[in-house]
């Protein structure tokens, strides 16, 4: 598959907007884990193969291990995940298929035992960026650096 346009270099402004959203989030308080485990979810919805080779090598060196990496998929039929880990990524599943069915009451009260309003909406946010980048990554054809 070739790469189409890169649009780093196409439209710096539209990228050094998004680095901003990069930039606040990188000051939330999630763990590298699940920021990584928000992304992976993400991507793997959207087929993003850029993003998730990224995201996968950066989870692994954060201390993730593989066994839940090759089950992320599949979340809600294990117990690898805590039922805290299970509330990020059903609001983080909810958002990315938000044509779907929105965010749902039970998926939004669930993430809410969990979770203060300020840490909901970095969820949210965080959800909300991955999707823009996956959307970046499958329109423009981002290849994998072999």
């Amino acid at each position: 598959m070739e790469q189409r346009i890169k649009i780093d270099q196409v439209f710096p402004e539209a990228i050094k907007g998004m680095m901003g959203l990069v930039t606040a989030l990188s000051k939330t308080n999630l763990t590298p884990i699940q920021k990584e485990l928000i992304k992976i979810r993400a991507s793997q919805l959207n087929s993003c193969a850029y993003c998730l080779d990224m995201h996968t090598r950066d989870a692994l060196k954060y201390g993730e291990t593989p066994q839940r990496l090759f089950v992320l998929s599949a979340w809600r039929e294990t117990d690898l995940f805590t039922e805290e880990e299970k509330a990020l990524l059903a609001l983080t599943e909810e958002v990315t298929l938000i044509h779907q069915n929105g965010v749902t009451d039970e998926t939004y009260k669930q993430a809410e035992k969990f979770f203060s309003a300020e840490t909901i909406a970095q969820i949210i946010m965080a959800s909300v960026l991955i999707n823009a980048w996956n959307r970046i990554g499958v329109s423009t054809h981002m290849t994998i650096p072999r």
